[in-house]
C-alpha cells in the first residue's frame, strides 16, 4: 500500500468462483453428484461482496479478480470487470481438475505468488460446498495473518479496522498489512453493473494461468493432490406443509396440544 502526495494506494486481490445456481440445483440419485448441465451459473454470492468491498477501499489502486476454474468460468471474470474490478486472470489447467479445498488453496497460493498485492479478499463460502476453508487455507499457506467472517471495514492510515461478526455479537480488530480476510453477505450491497462496465470488461483481456506457468506443485493439486474425498451428495428432504392454526390463542393452544396427541408426540402425565 503506498500513499504518495495524498494519493492512496491499494493493490486487492479478489478470489472468486463461479458456482451453479443453488435454486436450480440437483443431484444425481445414483451418483450422488451435482448435475450441472442445463443449470446456470453465478459468481457466488459472498464473493461479489468480496469485490464490492475491494472497490471500495483500493483508492487509486487497483483490484485484480482470480478464479480457478473451467474455460466458462470467464463469464464470472467478465462480470467482475463490469463491476469495477481492473484486471481478471483464471487459471485453467486440466492439472486443476477434481482439487479438494486444500488442493484449490496451493493452486491459488502459487498464483497470488506472482501478483503484486496489499490486501487478499475472499468471500466467507461458496454456495456449492459450504466449507469455508479456502480462504483461512490460502492464508496459512502464503504464511498471512487473517481475519474471517467480516462485516465492517474501515482504513486507519495504513492499517484495517475490521468487524468480525460472532455468534453472539460481534468483535473489533485493527490489522496491519499485508492480510487476508474473508468477506459476509452483511458487508455491503453488491453495486449493478452499468453498460460502460460491461464495455470495459469486454474490452478487457482476461489471462489465462496453467499449472506449468505459476510453479504449482504437481503432487499438490488437483485429485491426486486432494486428501478428501466426498462419499455422497443429497438433497435433504423437504419438510412437509405447515398447517394454519385459526382461533383465539386458547383455542390454538387447544388445537396444537390435540394434533400432538394424534401425532403421539405429546402425552399427558
Amino acid at each position: 500500500m503506498k500513499c504518495l502526495e495524498g494519493v492512496f494506494r491499494m493493490n486487492i486481490i479478489v478470489c472468486i468462483k463461479q458456482v451453479p445456481d443453488t435454486n436450480d440445483i440437483k443431484i444425481d440419485p445414483v451418483k450422488g453428484t451435482l448435475i450441472r448441465e442445463g443449470v446456470p451459473s453465478i459468481i457466488n454470492p459472498e464473493d461479489k461482496n468480496a469485490i464490492e468491498a475491494a472497490l471500495r477501499i483500493k483508492g487509486d489502486g487497483k483490484v485484480v479478480v482470480l478464479s480457478m476454474g473451467p474455460p466458462q468460468a470467464e463469464e464470472a471474470l467478465r462480470e467482475a470487470l463490469a463491476m469495477g474490478a481492473d484486471e481478471a486472470i483464471l487459471l485453467c489447467d486440466f492439472k486443476f481438475a477434481g482439487s479438494d479445498t486444500w488442493a484449490t488453496a496451493n493452486v491459488l497460493a502459487a498464483a497470488v505468488k506472482k501478483i503484486d498485492h496489499d490486501l487478499i479478499i475472499c468471500g466467507r463460502q461458496a454456495i456449492d460446498g459450504d466449507t469455508a476453508q479456502v480462504g483461512p487455507q490460502l492464508a496459512e499457506n502464503l504464511g498471512l495473518p487473517q481475519v474471517t467472517y467480516v462485516q465492517k471495514i474501515s482504513l486507519e492510515g495504513s492499517k484495517l479496522n475490521l468487524e468480525r461478526a460472532m455468534e453472539d455479537g460481534f468483535e473489533i480488530i485493527q490489522a496491519e498489512l499485508p492480510i487476508l480476510i474473508t468477506v459476509v453477505k452483511e458487508i455491503n450491497e453488491p453495486r449493478y453493473i452499468t453498460l460502460q462496465g460491461i464495455d470495459k470488461a469486454y474490452d478487457t483481456e482476461i489471462k489465462k494461468w496453467t499449472a506449468d506457468y505459476i510453479g504449482a506443485e504437481v503432487e499438490k493439486i488437483g485429485i491426486k493432490g486432494s486428501p478428501t474425498a466426498v462419499k455422497k451428495t443429497f438433497v435433504p428432504p423437504r419438510k412437509g406443509q405447515g398447517q394454519k392454526i385459526e382461533g383465539q390463542p386458547k383455542e390454538q393452544a387447544r388445537k396444537i396440544i390435540q394434533i400432538l396427541k394424534e401425532k403421539e408426540i405429546f402425552q399427558e402425565f
